[in-house]
């Protein structure tokens, strides 16, 4: 097939994808078993984001008792940093050399992380082997969703893309509860668990998902191209994402918004930004095609997915702190109480792939859900001490239905726009813009919770000292009963804003899914029946 050097209009879907003879036929039982281990990979990268986070005292008393969790706190930023800054990266060297080679490469990257991590003699080695991890992990949270592209037309697409959210879902409540249990020491198989088995676990689940895949998936050839990847242009990239990411990991936390340190880091991501613009304008293969912003679709949804990343995360992190203060919870209840917001997400991002299949059309979804996530900020917005738990529960069910609508379908609506041969950098862009969002949302609430706590608890945080600084359930029972209702009350007012904040975000997104173009689905191509499988080289597809 020959690409046109001339792009499609934004409002007719492009033909290099859909229901012709690219399309890949697989069976039923054949997509569903790729599905088994895509899923099962996605979900250990998912959970390797959040697994670590119930294990972090016990790793530093372990490994690092004479350092600080300050230090310690970089098994877990090591890992988002490489996850975050590698996706771009893997999108548009798959499209080059194909899926399957590279995502053996990337499950190879995160599996030998992963059993280094669980053998770390010390801090030092444990936060380099959760950086290999964390570069592999990159690739499976971006090749999975490229695979099920190729695999799958976009019409029949919702059906299954759904899982993904679903998957993401539960991981953000499952990473927390495994790590916690490992690191418990219970008897598991036979073997008394520690914190380095949240590691090792990922090993022989990694290895049966990528054998899988790997036995099962058919893949049409990938075209070759006579350009090689742009390493510079990536490299340049991958320094920009690092110096913002640690600039909104440290602002506001070890070093204030304004100090030497952040205001470098600012100036280094706008020079690497810059010069990486430069070097793009000139590459053969440049990470992220021009073409690919003359699309509207594709310019309207990855500002739609930063601003839905940017808003979760000021959802899901806020709302269990609400918890621990405000009902006086442990964190692990606190995560626990989360249930009915990931059992929404899940239902609701399924349901709404399935309806997206039948009917042809994804606008109203994007909508609807984003109208049902203002609400649901808005209400949380108008929590109190004192409300009852069902409210809170019914609250992020409904954000959770919300969520569960958009999470998805801006990446599906980008796929179905753009050519077959820039599929990889189109998806990893959604997974990036996403992930980047939730970055950026993270560090502004975490602001606008300071901001406001100056001006809520007389003192500010200062008011606490002699109390460890910080609040949590541990440490508000330890407060004179003064001054644990004072704090309790300015935090929950401070929790409020930081809802309203967000309501007004997702309201701005819903602009931007209010300008989506409704493109039509293309491809409703049969299943084939089931067919005997051939060995087919690594490197084909």
């Amino acid at each position: 097939m020959t690409t046109s050097q001339t792009p499609p209009p934004p409002e007719t879907p492009a033909t290099a994808d859909g229901a012709d003879d690219t399309t890949p036929v697989m069976s039923k039982r054949q997509i569903w078993t790729v599905l088994a281990g895509l899923m099962s990979a996605m979900l250990l990268a998912a959970l390797d984001q959040t697994v670590v986070s119930t294990a972090l005292y016990t790793i530093a008393r372990g490994l690092a008792p004479g350092h600080g969790l300050g230090e310690v706190s970089w098994v877990v930023t090591a890992y988002l940093l490489a996850v975050t800054a590698t996706m771009p990266f893997y999108g548009k060297i798959s499209d080059l050399y194909g899926r399957r080679p590279v995502l053996f490469v990337a499950m190879t990257l995160f599996l030998a992380g992963s059993a280094l991590c669980g053998i770390a003699p010390g801090l030092g080695a444990l936060i380099a082997f959760r950086t290999l991890q964390g570069i592999g992990a990159g690739g499976l949270m971006t090749l999975v969703m490229a695979i099920i592209a190729d695999m799958i037309p976009p019409r029949e697409r919702g059906r299954y893309s759904g899982l993904g959210v679903a998957v993401m879902a539960v991981s953000s409540l499952l990473g927390p509860l495994a790590g916690g249990f490992f690191t418990q020491s219970h008897v598991f198989l036979g073997f008394t668990t520690s914190w380095r088995w949240a590691f090792w676990i990922n090993v022989p689940i990694g290895i049966a998902a990528l054998a899988l895949v790997m036995k099962v998936l058919r893949l049409p050839p990938q075209p070759r191209r006579g350009h090689r990847m742009d390493f510079a242009g990536a490299g340049l990239l991958t320094g920009a994402v690092c110096a913002i990411l640690l600039g909104t990991v440290w602002g506001g936390d070890r070093y204030a918004w304004d100090s030497a340190q952040i205001v470098g880091l600012g100036a280094t991501a706008v020079v690497f930004l810059v010069a990486f613009q430069y070097v793009e304008r000139r590459a053969a293969e440049p990470v992220f095609a021009p073409r690919l912003f003359r699309q509207r679709v594709f310019r309207l949804a990855n500002p739609l997915l930063f601003i839905i990343g940017f808003a979760n995360m000021g959802s899901v992190v806020y709302v269990t702190l609400y918890l621990q203060l405000a009902d006086g919870l442990s964190p692990t209840s606190a995560g626990l109480h989360l249930m009915p917001m990931t059992f929404g997400m899940a239902i609701a991002s399924i349901t709404a792939g399935r309806l997206v299949s039948r009917l042809g059309r994804y606008k109203v979804f994007l909508v609807s859900g984003i109208v049902c996530a203002v609400t649901a900020m808005l209400l949380l917005a108008d929590l109190h001490v004192g409300s009852p738990s069902w409210l809170v529960s019914l609250d992020i069910l409904l954000l959770g239905l919300g969520l569960g609508q958009v999470m998805g379908i801006p990446a599906l609506a980008v796929q179905n726009s753009v050519d077959r041969a820039d599929m990889g950098a189109a998806t990893s862009a959604t997974t990036f813009t996403r992930s980047m969002g939730q970055a950026f949302g993270a560090a502004a609430f975490g602001a606008i919770l300071t901001a406001r706590l100056t001006v809520n608890l007389p003192g500010g945080t200062g008011a606490l000292a002699g109390h460890g600084g910080t609040v949590d359930s541990g440490t508000l029972a330890k407060l004179p009963a003064d001054l644990r209702d004072r704090v309790i009350e300015a935090y929950v007012t401070s929790y409020d804003t930081v809802f309203l904040v967000a309501a007004v975000v997702l309201a701005l997104g819903l602009l931007l899914a209010l300008r989506i173009p409704e493109v039509p689905l293309r491809g409703k191509a049969p299943l084939a029946p089931a067919k005997p499988l051939a060995q087919k080289p690594l490197g084909q597809g």
